[in-house]
């Protein structure tokens, strides 16, 4: 297809594809213990915490694996960064389901694949800018978000299903073949440029990585894209974490919680299919921020006070549609405002950002109410938070990329 003085390839949607199965199979072997904790304590013998941990462990891990991640994808390309990542997937994610009877050998699986979840993560925007042109890689970047939720609720359904039918061991194995398949596919197809750029000539050049980081920081609207990022996805981290607590002092039970939990995700699916997709259709990126973040505010009340289990399950729709549609298209609008700072790099820095203060808020909001206790004060601290976060977002201005013609 022509366009302009450039030209995009079909292959640009293979490429796509064996992200999107990468990013999956990374977000299934993360959450795989969630559905079945109790289930796992009694199988390894050990304490709840302890299998908290094997989820936990990715999040403290990306802290210090994030920069080197951005650093190898912006230096050497897709195919060798993102194929680290699928290599640690693969291995370790295999190791997991042979040595599935033995806590410590999961242990270790588990920070092999979390060292390589970062080298998929923080390439969503960098394969945009390698294959697709600028009016569709907000769309692209959703289509790669949007593979994260797929992987989880797929672990989340189909997991306490193959454990009651296969047990632990062969319910780790299949997971551990299905992400080594997955792994060997995207090597297979990957490839990292088309014949010609999917951009007008000079727009795929780049500054040096360190040279990026300071222009990076001399954005004025990227300083207030992390910290609103910060707040955003320390939240959704947060929430999803502990739904349950949330939830239960107000009379719903484990089985509403897993339910309310679910219709989040797939509100976050509907709204990263969607959102995205007019972003790039309109050729607007902050209007769509605004809206994402002032959307997210009604669902996080609702779910903080609703008592009626119809409204519980509307306002964590709403809350999913509006806060995981959000995602992709900051991704892209960071790309944009920070042009022409190495992408890898600054996504990685929305990434790390929030990934930081999950831990703080996950961790707070357990000291801040003791166990069993009303989940309600830090709700309303994170409402607080969201409010503030609508104000310091209306002070970004529209990216002049997505404004042009040329694209």
């Amino acid at each position: 297809m022509e366009q302009a003085n450039f030209k995009v390839y079909g292959y640009r949607w293979i490429v796509l594809l064996v992200y999107f199965l990468l990013n999956a199979l990374m977000q299934v072997q993360w959450i795989t213990f969630a559905p079945i904790t109790s289930e796992a304590v009694t199988f390894y013998h050990v304490s709840a915490l302890q299998i908290d941990l094997l989820s936990l462990i990715f999040m403290i891990v990306y802290l210090f694996v994030s920069f080197p991640a951005s650093y190898v994808i912006d230096t050497w390309g897709i195919r060798i960064g993102i194929g680290i990542g699928a290599v640690l997937m693969g291995v370790f994610g295999f190791m997991k389901g042979f040595y599935g009877g033995s806590y410590n050998m999961i242990v270790i699986a588990q920070i092999g694949i979390a060292i390589g979840q970062p080298f998929v993560l923080n390439a969503v925007t960098k394969v945009g800018v390698r294959w697709f042109p600028l009016h569709e890689r907000a769309t692209q970047a959703g289509i790669s978000v949007l593979a994260q939720f797929v992987g989880i609720i797929v672990a989340m359904a189909l997991t306490p299903v193959l454990f009651k039918i296969y047990g632990m061991e062969k319910m780790l194995m299949f997971y551990g073949i299905a992400t080594l398949a997955g792994a060997i596919i995207f090597l297979i197809f990957i490839k990292e440029n088309p014949p010609t750029p999917p951009c007008p000539d000079g727009h795929d050049e780049r500054m040096p990585i360190f040279a990026g980081l300071k222009h990076i920081f001399k954005q004025k609207d990227m300083i207030y894209l992390i910290i609103f990022f910060f707040v955003a996805l320390g939240i959704f981290n947060a929430v999803t974490t502990w739904i349950e607590q949330i939830i239960s002092p107000r009379g719903f039970s484990i089985t509403e919680a897993g339910i309310a939990g679910a219709l989040m995700m797939i509100g976050g699916i509907v709204g990263a299919s969607t959102l995205p997709v007019l972003s790039d259709k309109m050729r607007k990126r902050r209007v769509f921020i605004i809206v994402a973040s002032i959307g997210a505010i009604p669902g996080l009340v609702g779910m903080t006070f609703a008592g009626n289990y119809g409204l519980l399950l509307a306002s964590c729709i709403v809350f999913g549609f509006f806060l995981m549609a959000g995602g992709p298209i900051c991704y892209q609008y960071c790309a944009e405002i920070s042009y022409p700072a190495p992408e890898a790099t600054s996504q990685g820095l929305l990434m790390l950002a929030g990934q930081v203060s999950g831990i703080i808020f996950i961790f707070g909001m357990d000291i801040l109410t003791a166990a069993g206790a009303s989940k309600t004060p830090a709700m309303l601290i994170f409402i607080a938070l969201m409010m503030i976060n609508v104000f310091l977002i209306l002070k970004i201005k529209e990216s002049k990329l997505v404004r042009t013609d040329d694209i």
